[in-house]
């Protein structure tokens, strides 16, 4: 039996007051804990079972970090980067590789993968419009410069094309994760935008900051997310749109149900505005990305069904 210091415990536990944490892992059992600090607790708990050395990766290295992450499921596993062979295998919990010398930060003391790495293991399996999501949100907290990416983009690791893909694509200037998906569907639908954009009334008086203004038009598109139906929030947007009122300007909303949803009517209604005809080629090239992405029942299946034989331990005849 092995005990850490905030009294996990790696062994059989069988008394009352332990939560099991994985297979042979237990931590006490606090109430009224906020699911951040359970979340917390359980990667503590975690490194009794992680070779020295190891380091959280993936979505758990971003949750750390702080960025914003797109629509995962309800349950996912814990995700650690370890090097050499000794790799545990337990049920929600996914260990790859360290291959390359790199330098674990300490991010609430817990090691964390440098944000470059952790962007590359995401690549291997998640979409571009969640990649996408992370990409944008490192590049705002300011975890990751063009050096980072283009270091491990050198290499030919799993991930390296997508993860080139999505940065060559990104949106630096975005503020949001539905800011990004608001962008990526006009890049897919060929509309040109300037992201943030201040704009002025006519005696040269700000206004505001849009989120896309479409190329050499006076047409604003921005993202319309959750925090809008807030009371205080609704107030301000009513007074913006007063503002916006009185300049040349015209404003449009999306929402995500629109983006994910709704996308033959959003690019219609576009079409028809651009004064330019239909092609369904845009059409499916946007259905493809939402549904290589966990914004869709298909993506989300794919990738869960990854993550539990990535998560089912096997014997040495390879039999779960």
């Amino acid at each position: 039996m092995k005990i850490g210091s905030d009294g996990a415990v790696r062994g059989e536990v069988r008394s009352a007051g332990s939560q099991r944490v994985a297979h042979g892992l237990f931590r006490p059992e606090t109430p009224g804990l906020s699911p951040w600090d359970n979340f917390l607790k359980d990667l503590s708990a975690l490194l009794l079972v992680l070779p020295e050395g190891a380091a959280f990766t993936h979505i758990t290295g971003a949750r750390l970090l702080g960025w914003d992450l797109p629509a995962l499921p309800e349950q996912v596993p814990h995700f650690a980067a370890v090097r050499g062979n000794k790799r545990p295998r337990r049920p929600g919990l996914i260990c790859s590789r360290l291959t390359h010398e790199t330098k674990a930060l300490t991010v609430l003391d817990l090691p964390v993968d440098p944000p470059a790495e952790i962007l590359l293991r995401s690549a291997r399996d998640m979409g571009d419009l969640d990649l996408a999501i992370m990409v944008e949100s490192a590049v705002r907290e300011g975890h990751v410069t063009d050096g980072d990416i283009q270091e491990v983009l050198t290499s030919r690791r799993p991930g390296v094309r997508r993860l080139r893909r999505v940065w060559n694509g990104r949106n630096a200037r975005s503020e949001s994760a539905g800011e990004t998906l608001l962008y990526w569907f006009h890049q897919v639908m060929q509309i040109p935008t300037q992201p943030q954009v201040d704009i002025y009334d006519d005696q040269g008086t700000f206004v505001c900051r849009a989120d896309l203004l479409v190329t050499g038009r006076i047409d604003i598109h921005e993202y319309d997310g959750e925090v809008h139906r807030d009371k205080n929030v609704h107030r301000r947007d009513l007074r913006r749109e007063r503002a916006l009122a009185n300049t040349r300007y015209v404003r449009r909303g999306f929402t995500l149900d629109d983006l994910l949803n709704h996308a033959a009517l959003l690019m219609h209604e576009l079409d028809r505005v651009l004064g330019r005809p239909h092609k369904p080629k845009r059409l499916r090239a946007w259905r493809a990305l939402v549904a290589d992405s966990l914004y869709s029942e298909t993506g989300r299946a794919r990738a869960m069904n990854r993550w539990y034989r990535s998560t089912t331990p096997v014997d040495w005849a390879g039999t779960a």
